[in-house]
Order: C-alpha cells, then structure tokens, then sequence
C-alpha cells in the first residue's frame, strides 16, 4: 500500500514484481558512479542475474527494506536499505548497524524529492529496528542530502580488500 508524504510523493514497499526495475535502477547506479572500481570494463552484466536473486531472497526473508517511488512507466527512484547484527561496544550499544545500500532515481524523475523521501522512511525503518548507527557511501551528488539528514562523516577509516 502507498504511503503518502509530505513531499507529494507516494512511497511503498517493493515487491517481487519490481525486481527487473530494481535491477535497472542499480545498473544505473553503478553507470553514474562510473570508474573501474563500480563499472569496470570487463563487467559482462553477469551480476545483474545474481542481483535478481538475491533481491528475490531478501524479499521473501524481509531482511531488508526496499522503498520505491513509482513512475509513468517503471520504477522512478528506490532505496535499499539492511540491518547487521555486530558486537556491541561502548560506541555501538547494541551492535545494531543500518546500512543504506543504494538510493537512486531514474533520470528523467530527478530533483522532485523522491531521495529525501526515501530516505526519511529508511530512517524511520532504522528507527524502529532500534540500530545504533546508519552508515552509507554518498555520492558526490548525493552528499549534500545524506549531510542535510544529519550525516556526518565517519570517524572510521574505510579500507577493503578483495580475495
């Protein structure tokens, strides 16, 4: 069922049958992130058939909260968000980590407010599940939003590796 907001943008819960939109929006996601690191030029689009699955997973175990903003035709934006179970601390209570990971919207539906929306019922989603921290990776064009939310940068340094 849509939720009405604010912001004049109707928000819901995707389903299954969005799966193929989700799969388009994340693959515009790593397009604008761009780089060898998120679209490398040896990526044969093999991952988006994987994400399709895990989405399907997810959905079905409600391991996760999946917000989309529906469009003319499609999906115009959605945000994807998780909690991880991490040993508490004296900076981390609980041990309850939210991590957004991924907010976009579609091109042709930017700059109306679907992020901020999406956004604001993640945070009410992280809120609920009681997390003693939000982390997420902004985007140059993104920053702006996720600071005026109330993020901050992390005090932690980030570093991976890849087996």
């Amino acid at each position: 069922m849509p939720q009405r907001t604010g912001e004049h943008t109707d928000i819901r819960t995707a389903t299954t049958e969005d799966i193929t939109e989700l799969v388009r929006l994340r693959a515009l996601l790593f397009e604008d992130l761009g780089g060898a690191y998120f679209d490398p030029p040896s990526g044969d689009g093999g991952w988006q058939g994987a994400l399709a699955v895990v989405l399907k997973e997810q959905l079905a175990a409600g391991s996760m909260r999946i917000l989309v903003v529906d469009g003319a035709a499609g999906l115009a934006a959605c945000a994807i968000g998780s909690v991880e179970q991490r040993l508490p601390g004296p900076h981390l209570r609980n041990g309850r980590v939210g991590l957004v990971i991924g907010v976009v919207t579609d091109p042709a539906h930017r700059r109306r407010g679907h992020s901020r929306v999406l956004m604001r019922g993640l945070l009410d989603w992280f809120r609920e599940r009681e997390v003693a921290r939000v982390d997420l990776y902004a985007s140059h064009e993104g920053e702006p939003l996720y600071r005026d939310l109330g993020f901050v940068d992390h005090p932690d340094p980030a570093l991976y590796w890849r087996p």
